[in-house]
């Protein structure tokens, strides 16, 4: 086996494994995550009626302009933003749907400025 498929196959088991956790607490919203290179993205998701309640992302007109909207310190602005909108609509408590990323770098500033700004999971 190719070390690109192994990458790609521990991924997908941890992705399956997250996913999982979360979706057994359907009485809480979901904070999840998604990101690439160059962006970051993030919405707030009421998994029993299917809608999204709160979206932003790296490429929206109320992230401010950055030169890399890829990077810690994107990530870090990214996550008071989505806890700021939150908690402006009302929403206090989610489950937090790291999507099957480690919660490593730019992963755990977007978590720690969410909970710095209001979001509790």
């Amino acid at each position: 086996m190719d070390k690109l498929s192994l990458k790609k196959k521990r991924f997908t088991r941890r992705r399956i494994r997250v996913k999982k956790k979360v979706r057994r607490n359907t009485e809480l919203l979901r904070l999840c995550i998604s990101r690439s290179n160059k962006n970051f993205y993030a919405q707030i998701i009421d998994d029993t009626k299917g809608h999204t309640l709160v979206a932003i992302s790296s490429l929206s007109k109320d992230f401010p302009e950055m030169k890399n909207s890829g990077n810690i310190e994107a990530a870090k602005t990214l996550g008071k933003l989505v806890a700021e909108k939150a908690v402006a609509g009302g929403i206090k408590k989610v489950v937090f749907d790291r999507n099957g990323y480690l919660y490593h770098g730019k992963i755990k500033a977007f978590a720690d400025a969410a909970r710095e700004n209001g979001l509790e999971f």
